[in-house]
């Protein structure tokens, strides 16, 4: 059974850049037809889709982040990565990745990790 993990650092000061890493355990991210997913809950709101990559590679990302973010592979190491820019404190949530193109068809996610951006 596919297993992900999220890992990165807990906290980012305001304007800098948060970067985090979804490790896939039991599965490839070459695997034909798979795409996998970030997504985020900040606190009193919704989940949030943010964006995502697929088997071979292509990024694709939400409208409304696309201008702040980036999503990255490394297939040697079997994981992928997100890189959200300038952040604010409205940038704080708990940060999942999944498998999956976008909400609702997302399976198999990570267990989350909290990212606080405060000074």
């Amino acid at each position: 059974q596919v297993r992900l993990q999220e890992s990165g650092p807990g906290l980012v000061k305001p304007s800098q850049m948060l970067s985090l890493t979804c490790a896939i355990f039991g599965g490839s991210i070459t695997t034909n037809y798979y795409t996998w997913s970030w997504i985020r809950h900040p606190p009193g709101k919704g989940l949030e889709w943010m964006g995502a990559i697929a088997y071979d590679g292509t990024a694709y990302y939400s409208p409304s982040l696309k201008s702040r973010t980036s999503i990255t592979r490394d297939t040697t190491k079997n994981e992928f990565s997100l890189q959200l820019s300038s952040v604010t404190p409205e940038d704080t949530a708990v940060y999942y990745c999944a498998i999956g193109p976008t909400m609702p068809t997302l399976d198999f996610w990570g267990q989350g990790i909290q990212v606080t951006v405060s000074s």
